[in-house]
């Protein structure tokens, strides 16, 4: 296995949870929030997704999927459209309320277009440096790494949640 089937193993794992997380969910539960200012499953799918989406878009130097596929407008949020969630109030994580297929189909969009990126990256190209804002620079590889293990953190948040809703409907 070479260092792209390996990061694109990282990232189809990531799309199959989230299908798996999405499978059979309502309203009640993509918005349940286990205290009133809790992340919901709606707000943290669309967050690792819109993370994913801009971080690649901008390592790659490519339009975000959520212009480029009409995202943006299809959710039709209320806040920036170049907003990912970094710092949302708890009314902005309330104001995503979207139903699975929306934030499925924004997710599967989104990683075919890493997926592709990725095939496409040599060794060679994980160490060009795409962000010069910290010490050490951040190289390609460093932040692909960065962008997987956030959305690892928040799909398994969004699991964790997803079982407190069930046990608080059962």
């Amino acid at each position: 296995m070479d260092t792209r089937e390996l990061l694109s193993d990282a990232v189809e794992r990531i799309g199959q949870g989230v299908q798996r997380l999405l499978k059979d969910v309502d309203r009640e539960l993509l918005t349940f929030r286990a205290d009133p200012q809790a992340n919901t499953i709606a707000w943290l799918v669309w967050h690792l997704t819109r993370g994913q989406d801009a971080q690649v878009a901008d390592v790659y130097g490519l339009e975000q999927v959520w212009d480029a596929g009409g995202w943006a407008d299809r959710f039709g949020l209320p806040f920036a459209r170049s907003a990912t969630g970094y710092g949302h109030s708890s009314e902005e994580v309330a104001a995503v309320d979207a139903p699975a297929e929306l934030l499925l189909g924004y997710y599967d969009a989104t990683q075919r277009v890493t997926l592709a990126q990725l095939a496409d990256t040599t060794d060679a190209d994980l160490d060009r440096v795409v962000d010069t804002n910290w010490n050490p620079p951040v190289t390609l590889g460093v932040r692909l790494i960065s962008i997987i293990d956030d959305d690892v953190k928040h799909l398994g948040q969004a699991e964790y949640v997803k079982g407190l809703a069930q046990r608080a409907t059962d």
